[in-house]
């Protein structure tokens, strides 16, 4: 094989494991419960999750976990507010049950936030 074959080979090749570096990524952010709370059959405690999400707009796959295991998966709608959050934030809803909902995620220093869909709710 010639040197310029072999450079050839080898940009073309880092360019294919670059993209797909970039392919599996997920998007990510983390909260902080202070309280128990519901995610459709779910309870989580109070605690520090991560959140990892895909996808964009009204169909977004979350997954919620806690020392490296999903705890929870849901599907959730990412909205872009305004301005961005001045920190991690939890909105939630105790209206129906004795353990409040979670309802949506706002992300420090972020302009996402997640929506959750509380009929879609599933336990992982």
């Amino acid at each position: 094989m010639t040197y310029t074959k072999l450079c050839a080979l080898t940009a073309a090749l880092a360019f294919l494991f670059s993209i797909a570096a970039f392919a599996g990524t997920k998007d990510q952010g983390k909260m902080q419960l202070t309280d128990p709370v519901e995610i459709g059959s779910t309870h989580l405690k109070p605690g520090n999750y991560k959140v990892e999400w895909n996808g964009t707009g009204n169909n977004v796959q979350v997954d919620i976990m806690q020392h490296g295991k999903t705890v929870a998966t849901t599907s959730a709608r990412l909205v872009e507010h305004q301005k961005p959050s001045p920190y991690d934030a939890v909105v939630t809803d105790k209206k129906m049950s004795k353990v409040a909902r979670l309802d949506e995620i706002d992300f420090g220093n972020r302009t996402e936030a997640l929506v959750l869909r509380p009929s879609t709710m599933a336990k992982k």
